[in-house]
């Protein structure tokens, strides 16, 4: 017997025994029913949006994101596309070179930056248009974020020509990682204005947001905008990340006064990202607050009890009345102070 089921199953092993007793019960009962192939939905749908990305198409625009800093942070599909296609545009050929040259690709470079924008862009649709490849490339970072491209963008749109993402590194992105502050919802709103007065307005129309805040920032003027977001929006906590993946990567956090004095005084450097807690359910001012806001502006303006409390009732949303008192108040206690001690 042992033999025979050798004979019947190839092997005297536990696959031939199943298959010995799989014989018995078809023998006994025998089914009809018809083997249809096993279905492979989920296999066959992974490999057509495979298929989809094996090869670069004919009279296509690729946004291609590369890197912020390190030259590993760069996706297998980015590297496939910028070999692929027939031409790539950049922001600026000498550091898309350097990309390049790294991984030893050599499509041809043009490029594809801000004042030449709209009429380089109509003749690069042109090249589209008949059929030609392009990869878009920014100098770091996602295509079009705090970049040019977006007039490109909109002129191969308008001619019809097919946009075809591929994701990668982004600043914003990475930044809001590590930041430690709510990333469920944020908004970011690109580089902060220069000046002062405009960078406080532009904070003071933000200051009920209730979320997360990101700014891109230079470094000399990062300690002035973080005094600015602190006497606008108030005493919130805020991150201040540089340099991500350099060499010298660095991230800050904490209220943003304690994060003023750790940078003020020092030499900043580098590539920054400035994140800033959203407003939480608003509570009134206390006195403890209107009398930080008074020794605020006294230090910067020379300015009237009346003007003085104009300005604080309107950036704390407070009744005019009862600021005007408290100023009166701490002014008056300060002057009665000094007649005592001369």
């Amino acid at each position: 017997m042992k033999n025979a089921g050798s004979r019947v199953s190839g092997i005297g092993s536990r696959d031939g025994r199943r298959f010995c007793l799989v014989r018995i019960i078809w023998s006994t009962f025998p089914i009809s029913f018809t083997l249809d192939p096993i279905p492979r939905v989920s296999v066959r749908m992974a490999d057509e949006v495979q298929m989809k990305d094996q090869s670069v198409q004919e009279g296509t625009l690729y946004l291609v994101s590369t890197p912020i800093g390190n030259l590993e942070d760069i996706t297998l599909r980015a590297l496939r596309v910028l070999k692929e296609v027939d031409l790539i545009a950049c922001e600026d050929t000498r550091r898309t070179r350097v990309l390049l040259a790294h991984y030893g690709i050599e499509t041809a470079v043009t490029s594809l930056y801000d004042e030449i924008e709209r009429k380089k862009g109509e003749a690069l649709v042109g090249k589209l248009v008949t059929g030609v490849s392009i990869a878009y490339v920014s100098d770091a970072g996602t295509p079009l974020i705090s970049d040019p491209g977006y007039r490109f963008v909109r002129l191969a749109i308008e001619a019809r020509i097919p946009v075809v993402p591929v994701p990668g590194p982004s600043a914003v992105i990475a930044a809001l990682t590590v930041a430690g502050l709510p990333s469920d919802r944020f908004a970011f709103l690109g580089f902060l204005p220069e000046k002062s007065g405009r960078r406080q307005s532009f904070l003071r129309d933000l200051k009920d947001l209730p979320v997360t805040l990101v700014f891109y920032e230079s470094p000399r003027r990062i300690v002035e905008s973080l005094r600015d977001v602190r006497d606008v929006l108030g005493e919130r906590q805020v991150a201040v990340t540089r340099e991500l993946t350099k060499l010298f990567e660095e991230v800050k956090r904490g209220p943003v006064s304690g994060v003023i004095a750790e940078m003020e005084g020092g030499d900043v450097r580098g590539e920054i990202t400035l994140l800033v807690k959203g407003a939480g359910e608003k509570v009134p001012a206390g006195d403890a607050e209107i009398e930080e806001w008074v020794r605020r502006l006294e230090e910067r303006d020379d300015l009237s009890t009346k003007d003085l409390a104009v300005r604080i009732a309107a950036e704390l949303d407070l009744p005019r009345k009862r600021v005007y008192d408290l100023v009166v108040k701490l002014r008056t206690s300060r002057e009665e102070g000094e007649k005592v001690r001369g």
